[in-house]
Parts: C-alpha cells; sequence; structure tokens
C-alpha cells in the first residue's frame, strides 16, 4: 500500500503498486494529460514506473525546466531512428542530451552534410507525429549482445559487453525501432514536439579516443516550443555576429597561426586593449591591498610532485628536460605552488596575515588541438591570479572583501549580475574527509556572511579544495564562468607553509585561491562578443579618429589629433583622399567608437564635427569642448570615481 506524497504536503494512499500514468489519473485528468515524465524521491523515472513503496513524487510538464532535458534526450533516440530508415546500414552508437541540444554518432562509410538535414528533419517529424509508446524492457547481458549482434550494431554490443556485471541492462522501443537505454523517456514521441533543428555535423572518435574509428556526429538543438526555438536560433545567428574572430580580424586586434598553437598574436590595437583592462586590473589590485609578484615560468617537477598537481595535473603540463641537469622541468600551468614558495621565504607572523598576493601570471596548459577556439580556449594565456593567505577565522571577512570587488570589477566591465556554483569535493582529491569538511563548511559559513545565494555543482571542486565559480552572463544572454574563490586547507599542508600565531606557535595558513577575470585571453574575447567590438570609450583600443572632409582641412586634422592625444585619448587622423562616406564606412567597420571629421568650416571656427560609432547624426562642437567631453568619458570608471571624490 504505497503513500505518495506530493510536492504541496499531501499524501495519496494507494491499495496496490502503481505507475505515475496512474497516479496522475486519480489526481485529476489534467494533470493526466500534462505529466510527461516524474522524480521519484528527486530520481528522473518514466511515468510507467511501478511504484510500490512510500515515496515522494513530483510530476515534470511541459513547462518545467527539467523537461528539456528529457526532451533532448528523446530527440536523440528519434534522430538515430530516422538516421537508419534513411540509411540502411548506417550503425548507431551513442547519443546524449547536452546543453541546449543533443548530437547522436554514427558509424556510416558516406559522410553526412547539411544537405542531409532537411529529409532527417522530415523524417523525425514523421516519427514524432507517429505518437509511438516509448516502452522499457530489460534483457540479460548475453541476450542483449546476441540482440545486437544480430542486428548489425557491432558498437551498441560492444558497449554492453564492457558494463559493470551489476548493470541492468535496458532497452527502448519506440515502435519497430530498439536502442540500448537507462531512460528515463518521455510517454510517446509525440511528447517531443517539433521545436527541434539539426545544426551541424562533425566527426568524433568512438569513445573519445584517436586510437579507435571516426564515427560522424550529427548536433541537434531541442526546445519545449517553437518560440524558445526561434529565440535560441536568434541568439546564436547574433553570436555569429559578435564572434569575437571575426571582429578581432575587422579591428586589427590580434591573429593565431598554427606555428603557435594555442597562442595569441596580438596587433599593436589588441595590446592596447589588452594593456587598458590590465592597468585597470592592477589599480583596483593595488587600492585594495594586493601585492603584485612574478614567478618563474619554469619550476623543477619536484615541486609539482609535492604540491600534488603532478600526480592530478599533469597530462595538462608541458615538460622540458635539462639533460644536462638530469632535470625535468614544468612549464607551469598555475602560480599557487609558486606563491606559497615566496610566503614560506622568512618567518611570518600572524600580523602579516591576511597577505593578499596577486601576479599576472602567464601560464600554459596543454588544451587538445580539438578543443582550441580563437582566444576563448588557448593554450598560453596570462590568469589574474590572486593567493590570499589567511586565519581560518578570517575566511568570511575576505570572502566579503572579494565578492565586494568582483562585483565592482564586473559592472565596471559592463556586467551588471552574475550567479554563483558552490563546486564541492571531486572523486579524485588531496586531503582527507575531516579537512574536506572543514572548507566546505567554511566556504558555506562564508557564503552565508557575504549573502551570496549558490546553485550547488556536485563534484566540481579542485583536487585541493571546494570553490565559488561566478558566472557572467552577456548582452545576448550566453553565460560565462570566469572568477572563482576556492578554500585550500591542503597546499599549505604539502608545501609546508605556516606561521607564528599570537600564542608564539606555529600554524598553518588558509590558501584562497581566486581569479576575477580568470585569463586575459579569455575575458577579452568575452568583452569583444559582449560589446559586439563596440566598447565604452574607455576600453577602445582607438576612440577617436580625425576625418578630413578636404585636404585644406589636413593641417587642423592634426592639430586636432595632437590636442586629442595630450589629453590622454588614443587618436589618429585620416587625410587620404576618399570621400567622408567611405571614411565612415571603412571606420564604422574598424568600430572606432568616435569620428571627428573636420572641413574649412570647422577649421575656420575651431569646432569639429562628432559623429558616434552607430549613428548617422553628427554635433557640431568647439574643439575645447569635444576634448573636454571625450577626457571624462575616456577616464577609466575607478579613476572616474577617484576624481570624482577628490572634487566633492
Amino acid at each position: 500500500m504505497p503513500a505518495i506524497t506530493l510536492p504541496d504536503g499531501s499524501v495519496r494512499q494507494f491499495d496496490a503498486p502503481v505507475t505515475g500514468t496512474m497516479v496522475a489519473e486519480a489526481i485529476g485528468p489534467g494533470l493526466a494529460r500534462a505529466a510527461l515524465a516524474m522524480k521519484i524521491d528527486g530520481k528522473d523515472a518514466d511515468m510507467s514506473t511501478l511504484i510500490d513503496r512510500d515515496v515522494n513524487l513530483v510530476f515534470i510538464t511541459r513547462r518545467d525546466a527539467d523537461a528539456l532535458e528529457l526532451i533532448r534526450h528523446d530527440a536523440a533516440h528519434i534522430l538515430a531512428e530516422a538516421v537508419q530508415a534513411l540509411y540502411p546500414g548506417t550503425q548507431v552508437t551513442i547519443g546524449p542530451s547536452i546543453e541546449n541540444g543533443f548530437y547522436y554518432d554514427f558509424a556510416r562509410d558516406t559522410p553526412f552534410t547539411p544537405e542531409d538535414f532537411p529529409a532527417i528533419e522530415a523524417k523525425m517529424k514523421e516519427i514524432v507525429a507517429s505518437g509511438a509508446k516509448f516502452v522499457r524492457q530489460e534483457m540479460d547481458r548475453e541476450e542483449a549482445i546476441a540482440f545486437f549482434q544480430a542486428k548489425g550494431e557491432k558498437y551498441k554490443a560492444e558497449l554492453i559487453q564492457d558494463l559493470s556485471k551489476s548493470e541492468t541492462i535496458s532497452l527502448y522501443s519506440q515502435g519497430e525501432w530498439v536502442d540500448l537505454c537507462r531512460g528515463p523517456h518521455l510517454r510517446t514521441t509525440s511528447d517531443v514536439g517539433t521545436a527541434f533543428k539539426l545544426m551541424r555535423v562533425a566527426g568524433a572518435y568512438w569513445r573519445g579516443d584517436h586510437r579507435n574509428a571516426v564515427l560522424q556526429r550529427i548536433y541537434g538543438t531541442a526546445w519545449r516550443d517553437q518560440k524558445e526555438l526561434d529565440a535560441h536560433l536568434l541568439q546564436i545567428e547574433e553570436a555569429e555576429k559578435r564572434d569575437h574572430r571575426r571582429i578581432g580580424k575587422d579591428m586589427g586586434l590580434f591573429h593565431i597561426q598554427e606555428e603557435a598553437t594555442g597562442s595569441v598574436f596580438w596587433h599593436p590595437k589588441g595590446w592596447k586593449l589588452y594593456r587598458t583592462a590590465e592597468d585597470y586590473m592592477r589599480r583596483r589590485l593595488d587600492a585594495t591591498g594586493y601585492q603584485e609578484v612574478k614567478t618563474p615560468q619554469l619550476v623543477d617537477r619536484v615541486l609539482w610532485e609535492r604540491s600534488g598537481h603532478w600526480a592530478n595535473y599533469r597530462e595538462h603540463m608541458f615538460i622540458a628536460r635539462v639533460e644536462d641537469e638530469d632535470k625535468t622541468l614544468a612549464v607551469k600551468p598555475m602560480n599557487c605552488p609558486c606563491h606559497v614558495q615566496i610566503f614560506r621565504q622568512g618567518l611570518r607572523s600572524y600580523r602579516e596575515l591576511p597577505l593578499r598576493m596577486a601576479e599576472f601570471g602567464a601560464c600554459h596548459r596543454y588544451e587538445p588541438s580539438g578543443a582550441l577556439h580563437g582566444i576563448m580556449r588557448v593554450r598560453a594565456f596570462t590568469q589574474d591570479d590572486a593567493h590570499i593567505f589567511c586565519t581560518e577565522s578570517q575566511i568570511a571577512s575576505e570572502t566579503v572583501r572579494f565578492v565586494e570587488l568582483l562585483a565592482s570589477i564586473y559592472r565596471d566591465f559592463g556586467f551588471e549580475s552574475f550567479r554563483v556554483k558552490f563546486s564541492d569535493r571531486p572523486v579524485a582529491r588531496a586531503g582527507s574527509d575531516d579537512v574536506w569538511d572543514r572548507a566546505e563548511g567554511a566556504l558555506k559559513e562564508a557564503c552565508a556572511t557575504a549573502g551570496v545565494d549558490y546553485e550547488l555543482n556536485p563534484g566540481e571542486g579542485a583536487f585541493y579544495g571546494p570553490k565559488l565559480e561566478f558566472v557572467l552572463r552577456d548582452a545576448i544572454g550566453r553565460d560565462w564562468q570566469c572568477g572563482t574563490l576556492q578554500v585550500d586547507f591542503v597546499l599549505p599542508e604539502r608545501l609546508d607553509a605556516e606561521y607564528v600565531g599570537e600564542d608564539g606557535a606555529r600554524h598553518r595558513p588558509v590558501m584562497l585561491h581566486r581569479a576575477i577575470l580568470g585569463s586575459f585571453e579569455r575575458f577579452l574575447g568575452i568583452l569583444i562578443e559582449n560589446y559586439a567590438g563596440r566598447f565604452p570609450l574607455w576600453l577602445a583600443p582607438v576612440q577617436a579618429v580625425v576625418a578630413t572632409i578636404v585636404s585644406d582641412a589636413d593641417g587642423y586634422a592634426d592639430e586636432v589629433a595632437a590636442a586629442f592625444r595630450k589629453a590622454g585619448l588614443e587618436a589618429r587622423t585620416d587625410l587620404s583622399n576618399q570621400k567622408i562616406n567611405a571614411k565612415v564606412r571603412e571606420h564604422s567597420l574598424a568600430h572606432v567608437p568616435v569620428l571627428a571629421v573636420v572641413g574649412r568650416n570647422e577649421a575656420a571656427n575651431r569646432t569639429v564635427a562628432l559623429r558616434r560609432l552607430g549613428s548617422t547624426a553628427q554635433e557640431i562642437v568647439p574643439l575645447d569642448e569635444a576634448i573636454a567631453r571625450l577626457k571624462a568619458e575616456a577616464t577609466p570608471p575607478d579613476l572616474r570615481q577617484t576624481e570624482f571624490a577628490v572634487a566633492s
């Protein structure tokens, strides 16, 4: 006699085991129509799952966010059925749901192309319209292997062969088509709906191993309704327009080439943008009590072994062998062990804590070539890294300070809000459970003190401690994880860091690892895409171009540009013999925020015609006024606030 507890706290009692469908029908016809799946004690389940014990039950309807993953999962199955119906002899392998969509990997000699997508999508819609039920069955391991081998599905047979002996082998059918799957699924194919679209095809190694066969992966996106799908496709279209690689080329900021895979060649304008961001960050850190340091690029593997990075991070490290010294050095992938070495120089006192040690550290990490993406994912990058050595009692106050600083910096760069993930202990980790209990408890307490709400991100902490991940949302609604704060009791112990406490005894400091921008390269890529290259004046690598209408104004244009530069503006001249409309187009494509147009009248009256990027309007203003306006607008936010404070 199972008792079913519903989200509102009410309890439904049944005389015999029941399915989710039966419970929904007992509650009412509306719910019976709307319920697509359910959660039994927090775990997703098919509506047909039999409930024979007391449980907490939540139904999943189309309006629930949890429905999305199920829709995408089922869309992958429908894709696989459609492909096999249209292209007999194609083998199916795996097809999970992913963020914003799904994919399925296929083994087929003839390559798929985007031109195949309309026919596949049409077949998928036929399968959806059929309303075939998803039906689960369990099968003996050997029987299941034989079943798929008989169908010519060697990849499915291999998957089953490699499953744990204790694993229950479950298959799902949708009509006549059958696939290996743990589930759960929606009720029928019609529950998936038609708000899906195939996006692209790519190569993928079987089981992600380059030694295995190359498969063909078809990616798709799926949503709860057409409105959501249209919004997503619009976001993708907008993202393509904002692609930092294209804008970076148009603006002449940087390039990447094969001879330095994963490293950035910064051009003068790009380096100006980089330096502006770095100078701003340095001022903010100086003003909040950080001490900047610089540590070596090459460090003996012995230090990485002691810190635990060699065991936990070796595959991401570049190695250099010094033959005459019989040493193996690693190009540093992060700065933390080196900062501990500085902390350990001399005997530290509790009076020095918290000690905030910052470095714009050049780091190198091995990333597979397929994972590299413009300046967003590189092998050589600079991290706005810092480590705060403090006592356990100072964790909360330092967290408050850090979150306030981070929020202020994000606002200055144009990001008004962020969300926070709490990543707790991973499976592979250093330190005892007692140490992790203390670290996680301290970080949660610090979040409460700082007023930080977070969502749990299970198992994603660093190997040495739990962390907060700060996620920005850009102008078109995409999320980017940038900042981190990690509580570490492990490295100070492993690397023998200590200080003399008020009691005269020696103690281990707590180490807070923190970054705000993360990788400078990646953050600048995010900025480029967030602003679509139309930077606020303080960030723009070229802030103004003085363009002439007639050659008679060339001398005055030089004078205006010199006055702009004297005021601290990054200004250029355009004295070419192109017509002014052509000059406007050229500098608009280069995303120059201000065009100061001058001709005979402007030269005679000592005025300029200011034209803003993206606007057809222009304003005639006296030169001195133009300088004052642009200088104020181009002042970085932190200096603007300082100037205001001094003035007031």
